[in-house]
């Protein structure tokens, strides 16, 4: 994930813990999760693109009023962490919503000063939450697992050459077995790992998906980190609270 979307999300998830901090119902669990993270960012690219829709505005419009291409637009409608932070902005910009973002940037919550009768008060503080979920009509936890595995999956492959050749090995011999249906998904993943060519499969186009569903990367993966990301998951079908001490499922 791009360095700006890691940053932009720890400053959201820190102001939700302020604007919690007196609250006593809530449990404390790590909102590190790279996949609330990716969850966060896919919700984002498309409340973007349905606000454009509701404008009646095309791709093309919109990517000439932000200044941007139509394949950079797609991109952040897709929540691509690959985008800049000053690209997502002009198209909030342009859609009325980057005034959304002085929540984050700005000093708006504050503890109660230590001598003023809100912080000798007894009273519960109100609760301010935020759910964050993934919804499963549309297949939108199985696309956000395949993207989980596989951004993981490219990191350790891009760090460790011989997990590289691993799934270059693994391609052929599933070449080998002969299965036709799949056979020229299989040439093109080796296209893709002699290449680097990452980008084609950590997209939410219906080629990506389809060359994620027959990939060998998340073959590389370590069982631990095959768990945590499927757990992560399984947490964000429920529901994942984001306020005191970070997210709680």
């Amino acid at each position: 994930m791009g360095q700006w979307c890691g940053l932009f999300l720890s400053i959201f998830l820190d102001k939700m813990r302020l604007f919690a901090e007196n609250s006593e119902h809530m449990n404390n669990a790590s909102a590190d999760s790279s996949v609330l993270h990716r969850q966060l960012l896919l919700q984002l690219g498309d409340r973007l693109r349905r606000l454009r829709k509701a404008r009646k505005m095309t791709t093309v419009d919109m990517a000439n009023r932000a200044g941007i291409s139509r394949t950079t637009l797609y991109a952040v409608e897709a929540g691509d962490p690959g985008p800049s932070i000053g690209t997502y902005l002009r198209v909030m910009g342009e859609l009325g919503v980057a005034s959304d973002l002085a929540f984050l940037a700005g000093d708006l919550v504050h503890a109660a000063p230590a001598d003023s009768a809100a912080a000798r008060s007894h009273r519960p503080a109100p609760q301010v939450q935020i759910v964050v979920r993934t919804d499963n009509r549309g297949h939108q936890a199985q696309d956000l697992l395949s993207l989980a595995l596989h951004e993981e999956a490219v990191e350790l492959v891009r760090a460790n050459p011989k997990l590289l050749e691993e799934a270059k090995r693994t391609t052929e011999r599933w070449i080998g077995v002969g299965n036709k249906r799949s056979h020229g998904l299989f040439l093109e993943w080796l296209k893709i790992l002699q290449e680097a060519q990452w980008r084609k499969v950590l997209g939410r186009s219906r080629h990506a998906q389809e060359l994620r569903q027959a990939s060998p990367l998340p073959t590389v993966l370590p069982d631990e980190v095959r768990e945590r990301i499927l757990r992560d998951v399984s947490n964000l079908k429920k529901g994942v609270v984001v306020g005191h001490g970070g997210a709680t499922p």
